[in-house]
């Protein structure tokens, strides 16, 4: 008889670690089993760079109401590791006067941050330039200022959730390749591998590879896969650009487009980059190649705006987002599923993955999530 788990996580990158993490802590050894197709710390997916952003801004309460928990999420696996995750630096949120776009989402946030209780300031382009003379922007910049964002050392993260899954009894198996995955009325059956295990329930967290999982069920969400990438620039400046001196940033920049960055971590450089503006592709046609003309203009925004941080090209690293039609993150069963369980982090669910392992994590052992997450639900995707 195959070996019979309570919950199987097919995929251990940053929400399929955090899952295995906080399934093992509820039900204990011998519960939980997950499996990752290639290494543990590869680079083919979206969880192995030095750091992500971690923020409060958003426009939305359904996103600041959660950010306390996604930090205090954090916060537990920094104690229990003794590990350092989240390095505070303040963040901004800035936007052109010419992107009318960009400044009705400063101003949303602003608002969608009082409503949730969080720390922030509305601020102008010429108190920006004040605080951080870095920044070449005009007087009527808007901006809000959050005080807590930072930076998320997103593979240490993953890696520390995976060894204390380990210690409290669940099994890691790398170089498992999903190749069947059947439910029935008994449980599931997950192929991987040239074995095969059942589970009570089964959570999917894939990333790029989740529209793959989900076929191999006969169904599907429509989730659309876009190469992104984000580039090192080896700043001369370090000392302007360490993250005492510095903020993470967001900027809604006067082209339309959407610029973001992270100071001096990881590499000596200012990490840069744009947010989705990447062509659509499938887990077969996506490339681990750099888009040289992104650099380009990466580089040209930081020339007018951050002129400082203009360096060689150290790196470029390329990776996927996983983008539901409305950039919602989906957290919730399959459609038609009283047994699997999908998550998509929609290009910006990293800060939110441990928080995002307790909910699915809820939803598993409770059919119920501990967090309010009906916004994340898979039915607003499909019809009826």
């Amino acid at each position: 008889m195959p070996q019979r788990y309570r919950v199987i996580v097919i995929g251990c990158g940053a929400i399929g670690a955090a899952t295995a993490y906080w399934a093992s802590r509820r039900l204990g050894p011998g519960a939980v089993l997950a499996l990752e197709q290639y290494e543990l710390g590869h680079d083919r997916g979206s969880s192995e760079d030095h750091s992500r952003l971690i923020r409060h801004i958003y426009d939305r309460t359904d996103y600041t109401s959660l950010t306390p928990a996604a930090y205090q999420s954090w916060s537990a696996i920094e104690q229990e590791s003794g590990l350092r995750l989240v390095y505070r630096t303040g963040g901004l949120m800035m936007a052109s006067p010419d992107n009318a776009a960009g400044t009705g989402y400063v101003h949303r946030a602003a608002d969608a941050m009082a409503a949730s209780g969080l720390p922030f300031e509305l601020i102008d382009g010429a108190r920006v330039r004040e605080r951080w003379p870095q920044w070449r922007i005009g007087d009527s910049w808007a901006a809000v200022f959050d005080p807590e964002s930072g930076i998320l050392d997103i593979r240490r993260a993953t890696a520390a959730h995976l060894a204390l899954a380990r210690a409290r009894g669940a099994e890691i198996r790398p170089d498992a390749p999903v190749s069947a995955i059947t439910e029935k009325p008994g449980g599931i059956t997950v192929t991987a591998a040239g074995q095969t295990w059942t589970a009570d329930r089964l959570v999917l967290a894939g990333g790029a590879w989740n529209p793959v999982l989900l076929e191999m069920m006969g169904t599907s969400l429509p989730i659309t896969l876009t190469q992104e990438q984000v580039t090192y620039f080896a700043t001369p400046n370090v000392r302007d650009f360490t993250p005492d001196r510095f903020t993470v940033f967001g900027v809604y920049a006067e082209d339309g487009l959407t610029y973001y960055g992270v100071p001096v971590y990881g590499e000596v450089a200012v990490k840069a980059g744009l947010d989705g503006a990447g062509p659509v592709v499938t887990p077969e046609t996506r490339t681990d190649d750099p888009d040289p003309g992104r650099v380009h203009r990466v580089r040209e925004f930081l020339r007018r705006r951050l002129p400082g941080a203009v360096g060689p090209e150290l790196r470029t690293r390329v990776c996927c987002y996983d983008l539901p039609p409305d950039r919602d993150f989906i957290a919730d069963y399959v459609p038609g599923s009283s047994r699997v369980l999908v998550c998509a982090g929609a290009g910006h669910a990293a800060k939110f993955a441990g928080l995002l392992g307790r909910v699915l994590t809820g939803l598993a052992v409770d059919d119920a999530s501990p967090f309010p997450a009906e916004a994340f639900r898979s039915g607003r995707l499909t019809p009826g």
